[in-house]
């Protein structure tokens, strides 16, 4: 019996050590899955899924290795076997090709499979500046794309391969208030309105822990998205670790930066909460900002097929305008700004909530789904020299994909992604004059809100549904074919209406309804594309893809008429590209190169109505006025010549990107009146370049690491001189700016953290402008600081393990 007893604790003590358990490898840094990792225990050898997951039999004290590209190689003896085991890999230096994060259906989410450009950033590019604006970091690293700003931290805008984005009271051909035509995420969550405005005072881009670009026309994923889409994601708590740190940056012109973040990590759930505080005086008279942001971000895997991830974010935003400068002020560097602005003091101010929770589930070994539901509401008030304008909206929505994906074969696999996005927004804006204060002593005390003028309520839904599709063939050859369809209906209701204008005995077509909506349906936009790799190091393409960008409620309704613009339709894309990436030289040399050619059609313009006796202006409309031919090659290059765990030396990467465009008018014509405003004079703008985007944009750089915790980075970023007015008479002259950092991180007795940087921007003491407004004559720049200016900080991290 006893020899029995000793049989029988034996097999059970060794069950109970070789149980079943999960593992997951994720990055450190991110906490992002690591998918192809292989992972030895013994004698077994485990590849891990797309999830970064595998199972294994848990045996203690076995000796486990697990190791990826570009990742150190980590060793350890299993302590205990608890059903699930998180390892985390530290990356080697810079990885360029990581997986994308924007809905693809090749099945597989590395770079060289996607036939599109797609670019993406991290913290390491971000962060090369002060990474509170963003736009430095966009403007230096991503070709053909270009990032603008209102005022020192507000009013972002993204220009993608030179799309002008609507009118808006200019002439047709560019927006200088917001991002129109391209659609923007969030952690999943949809940024972009339900009427394809972009607004992003709210966001805080010093969360913001990666970037990518998807460039040119996009509907067969993204619905109204001509000129493609973007998608920030937050900064994720480094694996399998808990800390709580605090950020400290101070700079030139009062700027000031606090962070107070709590992360927890582990296997199965992430947590990471953050408190920003951002201040700036500005360079110039009347340009501060204030910036407080709350973000709690989260992320939990319920079982091995379910996982939740969740968003929310406030933000109360304050920004001044001083308003642009003439082009004899920028000449002449008087930076005063505009006294009418500076009297109505004006400003941004936004409010703002947004929220949203994402599942996903895996269905079966082929199939799984992902839901997100989304909401926003905001409340702002903006002044100008034109006046006040006060507005609150609700914009909620939903996004659902069903990802499959299967083998036909040893050498065949389909894999596709079919979903639907849907969105709402109700959304009231009303309009205010302003007017000197009767009782005001001083006479230079600013304007206050006068009488109100419009009040309009308005109600605009868009759906979208598509479906993607990739054959993957022998010889890593597969061919993409996908299509969307996209729908938006616009409801206005004018609050401001007074019923006792209208009766019937006045003029035919003279009375105003008080109610105006407009629909565009069915806008199909497919998608196809073919992709060669080659040895699993370099990539060629090909494809076609279409797009569109319907106008928004003040396109479509005339005030002075009251009539709808029922002969409007909405802006259409098509773009032929040609492209390769690579990874040679055992990954130390990677570049891009893409070349295409994108034709807009019906772009959307104002026209001038004359009055019936040919004497004057009786109001002006929308109209789609031509096209624009948009041809350009884009291409970056970066080399490590340096990359090693030992030694001094971690990491020298010199890097160059660079966009030639060669941008046109096509067939475009607008109309305004003569001198003597009695007659209407159109003018043929076919031929001229497209306002607002240089012929040749290049950036070059070097970013160093040591292993002793010292890093640096320094960037030379030119932009070429550019017209700012469609007939071509007036240009901006080109500039350079170059910037650079030192710091220093290292992590002391396992659990504290130190980072201590200084960085100069401007050195060469270049005038520059952060935004040129297009065809707004006499008002154009927007001035960046003249003068070399500072930003220093330091974080202290507190790590518990």
């Amino acid at each position: 019996m006893k020899k029995l007893a000793i049989i029988l604790s034996a097999f059970a003590t060794s069950f109970a050590l070789a149980q079943s358990s999960n593992g997951k490898v994720l990055d450190e840094m991110n906490a992002r899955p690591i998918a192809g990792a292989e992972v030895k225990i013994g004698n077994q050898k485990y590849i891990t899924d797309e999830s970064g997951n595998f199972k294994f039999d848990c045996a203690v004290n076995q000796v486990l290795t697990a190791n990826y590209t570009d990742y150190k190689t980590t060793t350890f003896s299993i302590q205990k076997c608890d059903g699930n085991l998180l390892i985390t890999l530290t990356p080697i230096g810079v990885r360029y090709f990581n997986e994308v994060e924007v809905t693809a259906s090749s099945g597989k989410k590395d770079m060289l499979h996607q036939p599109a450009s797609i670019a993406k950033i991290g913290l390491d590019e971000i962060k090369r500046g002060n990474g509170l604006f963003m736009d430095d970091a966009i403007n230096s690293n991503i070709p053909g794309v270009h990032m603008q700003r209102r005022t020192v931290g507000a009013g972002q805008t993204f220009n993608i391969r030179g799309y002008g984005n609507g009118v808006r009271g200019t002439n047709g051909v560019n927006s200088n208030f917001d991002t129109q035509g391209a659609k923007v995420y969030l952690n999943g969550i949809a940024i972009t309105d339900a009427e394809g405005i972009t607004l992003m005072d709210d966001i805080d881009f010093g969360m913001i822990g990666d970037v990518e670009v998807l460039k040119g026309p996009s509907g067969s994923l993204y619905g109204l998205a001509i000129a493609g889409a973007v998608n920030l994601s937050s900064i994720r708590p480094q694996a399998g670790h808990t800390s709580v740190s605090q950020e400290v940056m101070l700079g030139s012109y009062g700027l000031e930066r606090y962070n107070t973040r709590v992360q927890i990590g582990s296997a199965k759930s992430s947590l990471i909460a953050n408190y920003g505080k951002q201040k700036y005086d500005g360079f110039m008279k009347h340009t501060a900002s204030n910036k407080d942001f709350v973000n709690l971000i989260g992320s939990y895997d319920a079982n091995e097929k379910q996982k939740f991830t969740t968003y929310f974010g406030y933000s109360n935003s304050y920004d001044e305008r001083n308003g642009e400068l003439t082009k004899g002020q920028y000449d002449t560097l008087d930076y005063s700004g505009n006294p009418a602005y500076i009297k109505n003091n004006a400003h941004s101010n936004v409010i703002s909530y947004r929220a949203g929770i994402s599942h996903s589930y895996k269905l079966s070994e082929s199939l799984s789904n992902t839901t997100s539901v989304f909401g926003a509401g905001m409340s702002s008030n903006v002044s100008s020299a034109g006046g006040w304008t006060d507005k609150s909206s609700l914009n909620f929505g939903l996004r659902s994909t069903l990802d499959y994906k299967r083998k036909l074969g040893d050498k065949f696999q389909i894999a596709g992604v079919t979903g639907i996005e849907v969105q709402r927004q109700d959304a009231n804006v009303v309009g205010y004059n302003m007017v000197k204060d009767s009782f005001a002593v001083s006479p230079d005390a600013d304007n206050i809100i006068g009488n109100m003028r419009s009040n309009v309520y308005t109600i605009s839904k868009t759906y979208n549904y598509f479906t993607e599709w990739t054959l993957s063939l022998p010889a890593d050859i597969s061919l993409t074919a996908g299509i969307g369809v996209a729908n938006m209906s616009i409801e206005l209701n004018d609050r401001f209406y007074v019923a006792s204008n209208n009766n019937p005995s006045n003029p035919a077509g003279t009375n105003k309804p008080w109610q105006y909506q407009n629909s565009y349906n069915n806008l199909i936009s497919p998608k196809v594309a073919l992709n060669k790799v080659f040895s699993k190091a370099l990539s060629v393409y090909a494809s076609y893809s279409k797009g569109y960008k319907a106008p928004v409620s003040s396109y479509f309704y005339i005030p002075v008429t009251g009539q709808i613009n029922t002969n409007l339709k909405p802006e259409v894309g098509n773009q032929f590209e040609i492209g390769t990436k690579g990874s040679l030289l055992k990954n130390k040399l990677v570049y891009t190169l893409a070349l295409f050619n994108t034709v807009f059609n019906n772009k959307m313009t104002v026209f001038a109505q004359p009055n019936a006796a040919n004497t004057a202006t009786s109001y002006t409309y929308v109209m789609n006025g031509g096209t624009q031919t948009h041809r350009g090659v884009e291409a970056m290059l970066k080399y490590t010549i340096l990359q090693s765990q030992e030694g001094f030396v971690k990491n020298l990467t010199p890097f160059v990107n660079a966009a030639i465009s060669n941008f046109t008018y096509g067939d475009f014509r607008i109309q305004r009146l003569n001198a003597t405003k009695d007659s209407v004079i159109e003018t043929n703008y076919s031929g001229n370049k497209v306002t607002g985007v240089p012929p040749l944009t290049f950036n070059a750089g070097v970013d160093f690491a040591s292993n002793v915790g010292l890093y640096a980075n320094m960037v030379y970023s030119y932009r070429g001189k550019v017209f700012y007015t469609i007939d071509n008479l007036e240009q901006a002259s080109g500039f350079g700016l170059l910037n650079a950092k030192l710091g220093y991180n290292k992590t002391f007795f396992n659990h504290l953290n130190i980072d201590a940087y200084f960085g100069i921007n401007n050195m060469l003491s270049t005038q520059h402008y952060v935004m040129l407004f297009n065809n707004q004559l006499p008002d154009a720049y927007l001035p960046g600081p003249k003068d070399i200016n500072f930003f220093g900080g330091l974080t202290l991290k507190y790590l518990f393990k």
